[in-house]
Formats: C-alpha cells, sequence, structure tokens
C-alpha cells in the first residue's frame, strides 16, 4: 500500500469476506478501508459495486484472489486505468492461478502473497511481493527492509529515496528470514508440478459431483483460460432450493456423518463446529474496523483522518452476507489418489440423495 501512495486520508477498496491482513495495513497508513460486494459464485470482488464505490479519496482496489479462485481482473483494470487507481492482487490463497491465462498477480500493479506454512506454496514463514514497477519496487523496499536501503546496497536507485538510506521509512522489517528463503527457493522449483497434482486432484473430486443437486464447484468455467491456485481452503456453494430447502448446517452434518471431517458451513453467525477458518468473519462488520480506537485519536482508527464515518451495517453487502447460507468447505487433496477422492465424492453424493429424509 505504501509502495502505491496510500497515505493519510486516502481510502482503499476491498472486499469484506478475506482475512484482516488484506486491509489491515491501510490503518497504518491512516487511510480508510470501504468495503464492497462480491459475487456469488467466485466470492470475489464485484467491479461494479466497487464502481458504486470509488470516491476522489479512492487510492487503491485490493483483489483477492479468494479460496484459490481468481477475481474478475479485466473490468478491475479498466475501472483503475480510467480512475487513476492502483490495483494491488492479494494472491496468498492462489498461488499459480490463471485468469484467462495470465498469471495472476502480474495483471495489477503489484501484488502480495503470503506463504506461511499451510498455504498452497509453504516456506515456513514469509511473504512475496511482485511488480514490474520499479518506482514501486524501491518504495516497499525503502519502507519495511532493514540494512536494505542506500545506493550501496543496490536495491534502490531514487536519490530521493537514497536520501532514507539506513533505515526503514515505515520503521519495519518485513525481510523474510534466510532459512524460510531457502526453503522457498526449493519449493518454487518443485511448485509447478505440485500444483498441477493438486489442479487435477480437485477437479476430479468436483467432476464427480457435477450432476449432484445442492452442490456445485467453486472453480472458473472450462475452457475460460482461468484456472484456480492451489485450491487453498477449498470450498463449495451450496444451493438448498435444489434439496427441498434443506438447510446448510443440517447439509454438512450429515456429510459430516458419513466420515468427511472437512464439511463445515460459514461460522459468520454463531458457532459451526468445526470452524471452517480460523478468521470466517466478514470484516464490515468486526469491531475492530468500527469501534477500535487503536492509536487514541478518540474515534475509531479506520476513520480517524476524515470528516465522514464510512461504517457499513448489517445488509450493505448482500452477496458477501448469504455466504453464511451457500458456502461450506470441502477436503483438500493435494495428491491424486482416485480411490481415496471417491470415497470423499461419495459421501457428499449420498446426502444429496437421501436430502427428503433428512430433519430440516
Amino acid at each position: 500500500m505504501f509502495a502505491c501512495g496510500v497515505g493519510v486520508g486516502d481510502e482503499i477498496i476491498c472486499q469484506s469476506n478475506t482475512i484482516f491482513a488484506s486491509i489491515h495495513p491501510a490503518m497504518n497508513l491512516g487511510a480508510t478501508i470501504i468495503f464492497a460486494d462480491t459475487i456469488p459464485d467466485t466470492l470475489t470482488l464485484d467491479p461494479e459495486d466497487v464502481e458504486r464505490k470509488i470516491t476522489p479519496r479512492t487510492k487503491a482496489i485490493i483483489a483477492v484472489h479468494l479460496y484459490g479462485h481468481p477475481t474478475d481482473m479485466d473490468p478491475i483494470m479498466e475501472l483503475a486505468d480510467r480512475h487513476d487507481i492502483k490495483v494491488i492482487e492479494d494472491v496468498s490463497h492462489a498461488h499459480g492461478a490463471l485468469y484467462k491465462g495470465r498469471l495472476v498477480g502480474t495483471i495489477g500493479h503489484i501484488a502480495a502473497m503470503s506463504i506461511m506454512t499451510y498455504k498452497a506454496l509453504p516456506v515456513g514463514e514469509g511473504g512475496i511481493i511482485i511488480t514490474d514497477d520499479r518506482d514501486m519496487y524501491e518504495r516497499a523496499v525503502a519502507f519495511g527492509h532493514s540494512e536494505r536501503t542506500g545506493a550501496e546496497a543496490g536495491f534502490i536507485q531514487s536519490a530521493e529515496l537514497n536520501r532514507y538510506a539506513g533505515l526503514p521509512m515505515g520503521g519495519f522489517n518485513y525481510r523474510m528470514h534466510q532459512l524460510s528463503s531457502a526453503v522457498g527457493r526449493v519449493q518454487l522449483s518443485h511448485y509447478r508440478e505440485r500444483m498441477e497434482e493438486i489442479q487435477r486432484s480437485m477437479n476430479y473430486f468436483w467432476d464427480l459431483l457435477e450432476d449432484v443437486p445442492g452442490v456445485k464447484a467453486h472453480r472458473p468455467p472450462e475452457g475460460s483460460g482461468s484456472t484456480m491456485g492451489g485450491w487453498y481452503t477449498s470450498v463449495g456453494l451450496y444451493a438448498s432450493e435444489e434439496l427441498n430447502g434443506l438447510s446448510i448446517e443440517r447439509f454438512c452434518e450429515a456429510v459430516r456423518a458419513e466420515g468427511v471431517n472437512a464439511c463445515a458451513w460459514s461460522v459468520f453467525e454463531g458457532e459451526a463446529p468445526p470452524p471452517r477458518t480460523s478468521w470466517d468473519v466478514l470484516l464490515h462488520m468486526h469491531p475492530v474496523f468500527n469501534e477500535a480506537d487503536i492509536y487514541h485519536h478518540g474515534k475509531p482508527t479506520r476513520f480517524a483522518n476524515v470528516e465522514y464515518d464510512p461504517r457499513q451495517p448489517e445488509g450493505s453487502l448482500p452477496a458477501a452476507e448469504m455466504m453464511k447460507e451457500t458456502v461450506y468447505s470441502i477436503p483438500w487433496f493435494k495428491h491424486y489418489r482416485p480411490e481415496i477422492i471417491e470415497e470423499y465424492a461419495k459421501a457428499f453424493r449420498k446426502v444429496s440423495e437421501h436430502a427428503n429424509e433428512l430433519e430440516q
């Protein structure tokens, strides 16, 4: 965000159904977070709602390729070009995904991705930034890399930025640990073949359920040139109307009774054992972004530097808020073992076929 020039009084636009890390840095920079709605079938940013949320204060759009599904980037980039706004891609869930044949992370102006242990591309702990803009790269280095500034270090050519050589401008040290970096270089050398096996495995699972009522694959259409990336925290889409109104909670309970411990519904409201993720909450309704005065401004930090109240109440993002009724987790198959995948698919099919026998 600092690389994009985000600062005090600016706005960034992002979806609400993401992890806090996608947006929280904006508050450290004094910017205001505006949430846009999502597309129900992809769970990614809705370009039409993004356009409605753009103001003269908008500095950046953050496109999160959620659960491995690529965001519809063409209309996002068209909006950004028309309004002179930067686009940041969050690729943490989608390492290696393609959008119309293009690698996600290379479409926006800059991209960031987590590569912590549980990700599809795991290195232990750390992250990667991708950009082909030299100025953005140098601003990112100057902001958060201890001992990587100064002309002699070779990272920064800008005389203006090198005035501050020796200390990171943001006071942070975001440099990856050396061991993680070494692990990451080895992981990258194997990642394409590993990702291809994940793609083959997950697509086989969904192919087995193609004609099953009530369940729908969360993946790009075949022939679109777009693919999932790593299938991190994989999910499916639920259509209760195809199963006589059977609730998603009851559906998942029945699937788990068949031995599929990965199937859980959203926990946006109340508890749903087991939780689908540790951060399963819509951020536009979270008190950190609506109530917390983190830096003692005398009002919530999210809008501490503006004269208006950007809070968005329940009902303001209808598509995102419907996720609690339409999204459930599925197993993450990292290896192509057809006989095992088939057993899991049979559990989902069995519950669908016997939905009429289940109590609501």
